[in-house]
């Protein structure tokens, strides 16, 4: 199997894509000015035990509160009380980014043995492409930015049909072979996997429904792992009476084995395909959708068109919140400008690039 590394840098943004056989099998799409702190090792106070919690709130050096579990609060697993103090200076390792109201989660235990003074970021965990390449180290790495270390050069990176699939990622439905379509809809509680049948709905063709319902099976242990889903994740095939459906259960468990984060626990009574994935990073569609991520998309062509002719001076013009999320991102417009060699004109209007 070939397994490439793919990264390709634009202003305010790195998106990297790991590739088996051609096949796109991770994406990864990071704002360098606002990382999302897993892996970090970070100096930080004990603001509260929290023993009715089994641990303690963690005062972060960027002012936001951390978790730090009893299981992860000293190397040898000592009683939190015995580990850790109120207002004492701990040096922690993030293991899983913040979401919604929840701060990151910290440990102890996994992080070095750095000695620290007062509160501060001590070591900047690694990126996605740092990642990958550990885990393939002999996988082909390209970039398309000269100073990516250990990368070698393209001029594009990302072809058309890599961009067209980093594109889809933001969109709730992913295509299915034969007409159907499987939707994706997150809530605040799980997420729902559904399974449209599309033309083959109502067939009373038992052998058409099993295949349609085992490619759709293969896509959504995918796309799970593309759009890194996590919590509870629940799917509904297409049709199919109970006793069919256990029969999918083992293909499913096989094509989510691969990804060391999801488990499936079983059909639940209503039929349900019940799955679990850890969250450590984001979820995709956190960072592909709303103003930020549509005013940079209108920022990389822009650098494209720039790059194309470099005499043009460009207009970019987009609702008033993309334009206050593109100025509020510490460097974009900046490197912006070090690649075209002029400023970029910031107007509201319709999202465009134009003269």
């Amino acid at each position: 199997m070939s397994i490439e590394i793919r990264v390709s840098r634009s202003p305010g943004e790195r998106r990297v894509a790991l590739l088996r056989d051609g096949v796109l099998a991770e994406a990864w799409v990071e704002r360098p000015a606002r990382p999302d702190g897993v892996g970090d090792v970070v100096a930080a106070r004990v603001a509260t035990l929290a023993p009715a919690m089994a641990g303690a709130f963690i005062l972060m050096p960027d002012g936001s509160t951390g978790f730090l579990p009893e299981s992860e609060a000293s190397r040898d697993r000592r009683p939190l009380r015995e580990a850790v103090q109120e207002g004492q200076l701990v040096v922690c390792r993030v293991t899983r980014a913040a979401q919604g109201l929840k701060g990151p989660r910290l440990s102890v235990r996994r992080a070095p043995p750095l000695a620290a003074r007062e509160p501060g970021l001590l070591e900047r965990g690694p990126g996605a492409a740092q990642r990958l390449r550990a885990a393939f180290p002999d996988a082909a790495f390209l970039a398309d930015d000269r100073l990516e270390p250990g990368a070698t050069y393209t001029p594009r990176a990302f072809d058309d049909a890599l961009e067209a699939e980093f594109d889809a990622l933001a969109l709730p439905a992913a295509p299915l072979p034969g007409g159907g379509t499987l939707r994706i809809e997150t809530t605040h509680a799980l997420t729902a996997l559904d399974v449209d049948a599309g033309s083959a709905a109502g067939s009373t063709d038992r052998l058409a429904q099993r295949r349609l319902n085992e490619a759709a099976i293969s896509e959504a242990a995918r796309q799970i792992r593309l759009r890194n889903l996590a919590g509870a994740i629940l799917l509904d095939i297409a049709g199919l009476p109970a006793k069919e459906r256990a029969l999918l259960e083992e293909p499913l468990r096989a094509a989510l084995r691969p990804d060391t984060l999801a488990e499936l626990l079983g059909t639940g009574p209503l039929g349900l395909f019940e799955i679990r994935r850890a969250r450590i990073h984001p979820p995709l569609a956190e960072t592909l959708r709303g103003p930020l991520a549509q005013g940079l998309a209108l920022l990389r062509q822009a650098a494209r068109e720039a790059a194309a002719t470099p005499h043009r001076r460009l207009v970019l013009s987009a609702p008033g919140a993309t334009l206050d999320a593109l100025r509020d991102l510490p460097g974009a417009l900046e490197e912006f400008q070090a690649g075209a060699g002029h400023p970029i004109t910031l107007a509201v209007g319709e999202p465009a690039i134009h003269d």
